[in-house]
């Protein structure tokens, strides 16, 4: 789609005057330190920004610069990071301050493929990165940007196809302001959320009304088009809980996985989570302990559940005590082969460094174990 100049004006100068009056008022707003910049899109990475907001200034307060997020451990990252979810951004972050902080002096990369060459950036991440911090002329394409550019031209291409990619970013692309970047990208992304929204846009107020398709054809709600995602993948996880005192058994998830290095309990994968689950408990047990009978079983409990992008998790947590009085033995067999590292953790050290996938996160919290 070729869109001539005098609608590339309209369009980006009413977008630039709604902003001045409507911009939602943002710490990174107007940022130009890239470190921030680049922080705070990482995190607004598939997060809504009510959501980042917090974990942003904790993360900044805790490394307030590349060199102090490059130089902290892994696991005190992914910690800070709990709750977040998409854990692969965490681990691509740390690993993008230690390039920068330790190959590249601190100096971030100040080019569109310098930026894209960075572990866990994409091409929109670093085209806000090139526009915010260094004023380059690269339109971003997010959500907000799809559904924007959807209605006001009426586009049919389902958002989520290749096709969709390549002309939306085209159109993107032609539409973008070659002087004020920064400026026209935050606005189209503002404009998107809160006031081309998905649900309920507000269309009569909109600056855009007068010249956009979906408005005048009243076809609001039938776009931007979507194709049906594919259905995801059940899983049943049946989580054994060894306590003894106040320490509790867990192990490291290893690399390559979805949760890579946070922190579970022993784990027995299923088909499906038992109907009757109490009756279940010695077999759980007998899994991990060879000799089960030394644990005293205090209950099951769940069922808990957790959405990811391509799967659902579900989850019963089975918890044990072992007597004071014996060893602090391991279980009889290891708990994952490529497990990263299994061990007794007090308990004290889980509420201050251990970082849990949420459905486990959420079991801690809400169901207080017994030895807490």
């Amino acid at each position: 789609m070729v869109i001539n100049s005098e609608e590339a004006h309209f369009f980006r100068e009413r977008l630039l005057a709604w902003h001045v009056e409507h911009q939602r008022p943002l710490p990174w707003k107007g940022e130009r330190d890239p470190y921030k910049v680049w922080l705070s899109e990482i995190i607004l990475q598939q997060t809504r920004v009510e959501q980042g907001l917090p974990y942003y200034e904790r993360l900044l307060a805790a490394y307030p610069t590349v060199e102090h997020l490059a130089q902290a451990p892994l696991d005190d990252v992914l910690k800070h990071w709990q709750g977040l979810g998409y854990y692969s951004r965490a681990r691509n972050l740390h690993a993008a301050a230690q390039y920068i902080a330790f190959e590249r002096g601190g100096v971030f990369p100040d080019t569109f493929e310098g930026l894209r060459a960075l572990k866990g950036v994409g091409d929109y991440t670093a085209a806000a990165i090139a526009s915010f911090a260094f004023n380059l002329p690269h339109a971003v394409l997010d959500g907000n940007v799809y559904r924007v550019l959807g209605r006001f031209f009426g586009i049919e291409t389902p958002v989520n196809t290749p096709e969709a990619r390549k002309r939306f970013s085209a159109l993107a692309q032609q539409l973008l302001d070659p002087m004020r970047p920064g400026a026209y990208n935050q606005a189209i992304m503002d404009f998107g959320a809160s006031q081309c929204r998905p649900r309920q846009p507000l269309c009569e107020q909109c600056p855009l009304a007068v010249r956009c398709v979906a408005f005048q054809q009243r076809r609001v709600e039938q776009l931007p088009r979507k194709n049906p995602p594919t259905p995801r993948q059940q899983r049943f996880f049946l989580y054994a809980v060894f306590q003894k005192g106040r320490s509790v058994w867990m192990q490291q998830r290893p690399m390559g996985d979805i949760w890579a290095n946070l922190y579970e309990f022993a784990l027995w994968e299923t088909e499906g989570l038992p109907e009757e689950p109490a009756p279940l408990a010695p077999q759980v047990a007998a899994r991990f302990f060879a000799e089960a009978s030394s644990l005293s079983f205090h209950g099951v409990l769940g069922p808990y559940r957790q959405t990811l992008s391509h799967r659902v998790v579900h989850a019963l947590f089975y918890v044990f005590q072992m007597s004071v009085d014996e060893e602090l033995l391991a279980p009889s067999q290891p708990l994952d082969q490529r497990a990263v590292t299994a061990q007794w953790i007090p308990v004290e050290e889980v509420e201050k460094r251990i970082a849990m996938p949420k459905i486990i996160a959420q079991f801690w919290r809400e169901k207080a174990l017994s030895c807490r």
